[in-house]
């Protein structure tokens, strides 16, 4: 009987820790520099990285030039191919990076308004939409390199860059893309 009770009790305090748990989904994130980022949204951002932002390109037969260089063998790149996307690479970096370091500052002065209680409504507007605005930067930014690294593959590379990473055929984006 009493192993039956103590059973009964671990499992009304599992529950109840689980339950907690469950209403309170930003347990944890107290203690971060920037409480809007995690850490390895920082990292990223910093870095010029991609974070998905370019599925609508890359699923749909726009290659990135970060993956295309990881791939420049089983594609084929001539030396010219591989020289023009590590160039556009570089550019998308630098310029990925720079939009990624303006909005870690700029969620760190939104954090700086709300932790110092000087924000009213239109501020906070104000400082909301910059953030906005800067996240479509970035996004653009991902997207049209993407549009331009596609411009320098023929079909055949498309097609073997989607059977690579695991797209399918590569014949379903591709029958806008002109001939090379």
């Amino acid at each position: 009987m009493r192993a039956i009770f103590a059973t009964a009790i671990f499992g009304l305090v599992v529950a109840a820790g689980s339950a907690a748990a469950d209403t309170n989904p930003y347990q944890g994130m107290t203690h971060r520099a920037i409480k809007a980022l995690s850490d390895q949204e920082m990292s990223d951002l910093a870095a010029g990285k991609g974070m998905s932002l370019a599925l609508a390109a890359e699923l749909n037969g726009y290659p990135g030039p970060r993956h295309v260089l990881d791939l420049a063998e089983p594609l084929g790149l001539s030396p010219d191919q591989t020289t023009a996307i590590q160039s556009m690479f570089d550019a998308m970096k630098a310029d990925a990076s720079a939009l990624g370091a303006a909005i870690i500052a700029s969620e760190a002065d939104l954090e700086l308004g709300f932790r110092t209680a000087s924000l009213d409504a239109d501020r906070l507007n104000e400082k909301v939409m910059a953030i906005a605005v800067l996240r479509g930067q970035l996004r653009a930014t991902h997207l049209r390199f993407h549009l331009s690294t596609r411009d320098r593959l023929d079909r055949q590379q498309l097609a073997r860059y989607d059977q690579l990473r695991g797209y399918g055929t590569g014949q379903q984006h591709h029958g806008h893309h002109q001939s090379k």
